[in-house]
């Protein structure tokens, strides 16, 4: 089957709405800097009416990603659960502007359309409180078969991990993926993710996942230990590509007995780190559709990267295809 998608994405539809606070906002309203919490309907309706002024955007980590597999030029599909109201209306417009097919029935009657709640500190650390609303409704049956199997490559939100329908939509998924002989990809999005989800999440990565993104905090987690460099090894042993970002320090790529050291993009200014992860991934996985070699694929997560930090908010500000143009890539 000839592929009609670069990526095709599964993850949580959120629109993100995010403000600016300082460490003493953080530690009034009992939040841990850098994390992210789930919360309820109620508890966002309280962070919300205390929180500064701020920007409103659709995000969600693999909806981020698909965002800038599309503004790099690429093809890419969204599979995700909104419900059937303004918000929902919004990220559905969102997602299609940029060209990316999103077609996954919208809940009409149950939990609203998820929204999280980003507070960034004066040095760029982004502190998230997620309500999921509707995003726990996405099971199996949102899985689309025409998608899945028409698309080079899967990318799964290791945040999707805590709902138990999820997971068998992440199965189903990278049945389709195999059987259509196309390939897996799985971001771990949170060491708290890690730490709720460590064995199931080692047995889908064995079993089911050819690659794996993550930052050096989830690798150490999910393996258990402070040494970086024997986490890496112990992923690499495990999947086809890892690749593992290390912020400032740039990122690793581990294939088949190999190491690339990836140089991170300087940025002017840090602003928000809401999304970093999200387009390296992006960069990383159209690089891959394109048939470029790995250094050349982190090379363009990191660039894309660099351009989401620079600025508030979780997707490409810039087309990531002009600007990769310019820098050689």
């Amino acid at each position: 089957m000839t592929a009609l998608y670069d990526v095709a994405a599964i993850g949580n539809a959120i629109v993100d709405v995010i403000a600016q606070c300082d460490d003493a906002f953080l530690e009034r309203e009992g939040l841990v800097k850098g994390s992210m919490a789930l919360i309820d309907v109620d508890r966002a309706s309280s962070l919300y009416d205390v929180m500064a002024s701020g920007i409103e955007a659709s995000g969600g980590s693999a909806g981020n990603t698909v965002a800038g597999v599309a503004s790099f030029g690429g093809k890419a599909a969204f599979i995700g659960k909104v419900a059937d109201d303004q918000l929902g209306r919004v990220f559905t417009h969102d997602m299609r502007a940029i060209g990316a097919t999103f077609d996954t029935s919208p809940l009409t009657e149950g939990p609203a359309t998820a929204q999280s709640l980003i507070n960034v500190t004066a040095d760029a650390q982004r502190t998230m409180s997620t309500y999921l609303g509707a995003c726990v409704e996405l099971t199996a049956a949102d899985v689309d078969p025409a998608v899945i199997e028409a698309a080079r490559y899967a990318y799964l939100e290791g945040y999707l991990f805590d709902p138990l329908e999820a997971r068998r939509a992440f199965a189903k998924a990278a049945a389709l993926s195999h059987g259509a002989g196309r390939k897996i990809a799985i971001t771990l999005s949170d060491s708290f993710v890690v730490e709720r989800h460590r064995d199931a999440l080692l047995g889908f990565i064995e079993t089911q996942c050819d690659i794996v993104f993550a930052n050096a905090s989830e690798v150490c987690a999910l393996f258990q230990t402070t040494d970086f460099d024997a986490a890496v090894r112990a992923l690499a042993g495990k999947v086809e590509i890892a690749a593992v970002t290390r912020s400032e320090h740039g990122s690793i790529v581990a294939s088949n007995g190999a190491l690339h050291e990836i140089s991170a993009y300087p940025v002017e200014k840090v602003m928000d780190t809401t999304g970093a992860g999200d387009q390296y991934a992006a960069g990383f996985l159209y690089g891959l559709s394109q048939g470029r070699a790995l250094p050349v694929c982190g090379q363009l997560g990191s660039l894309a990267a660099a351009e989401v930090i620079a600025h508030y908010g979780p997707r490409p500000q810039v087309s990531l295809r002009d600007l990769a143009a310019q820098n050689g890539l």
